[in-house]
């Protein structure tokens, strides 16, 4: 099956691609869930953090924003030295920051999607060279984020989120999932 450039041959990464890449999400805890990932990716690359997703969900109480606003900097402490996530303390104080901030929105689901209009953004991108790294929409993204108390979302980190959670569908045109994505967003 053709697939996006950056999708490699790890069969963890294939079924991401094809089964939540630029799928829409109005999941509050996905959506949150995402937001953190994306973040904790900043500086790598995005197979290291999804091999290290399911134990993200297992110490990071399942992305509960409650449980995760109220984590102590013991807890911090302790995640340091998980090999099973990556230890950054920084990474690690922004998710409880982050969690502070979400549970302060009042409607996260409707601010995250207002930066679309409230319906996916379908891209027409024939490959690599087409598609950005940030748009307007993710820098005003992630301006309204950092006024709101949020770190590790900047314009880059915005985008690719909006990437993942379908806000923005970026399947190129030779990926399998264009079509397929294409043809379920139209209205």
């Amino acid at each position: 099956m053709p697939r996006c450039f950056w999708c490699n041959d790890d069969p963890l990464y294939q079924a991401y691609h094809d089964e939540e890449w630029g799928v829409p999400s109005r999941d509050p805890q996905h959506l949150f869930e995402m937001l953190l990932l994306e973040g904790a990716q900043a500086g790598l690359s995005w197979i290291t953090v999804l091999k290290k997703r399911e134990r993200y969900r297992q110490v990071l109480f399942g992305f509960d924003a409650e449980q995760l606003a109220a984590m102590s900097d013991a807890y911090i402490e302790t995640l340091m030295q998980d090999p099973g996530i990556i230890r950054n303390r920084l990474k690690l104080q922004a998710a409880r920051k982050n969690a502070q901030a979400w549970l302060r929105l009042d409607d996260p689901v409707a601010l995250l999607w207002s930066f679309v209009g409230g319906v996916p953004k379908i891209n027409h991108f024939d490959g690599r060279g087409d598609v950005p790294a940030v748009t307007p929409e993710a820098e005003a993204m992630s301006k309204a984020l950092k006024k709101a108390g949020f770190t590790f979302v900047g314009p880059t980190i915005c985008y690719a989120f909006m990437q993942a959670t379908g806000m923005v569908m970026d399947h190129t045109r030779d990926c399998d999932r264009y079509a397929a994505l294409q043809q379920e967003l139209r209205p």
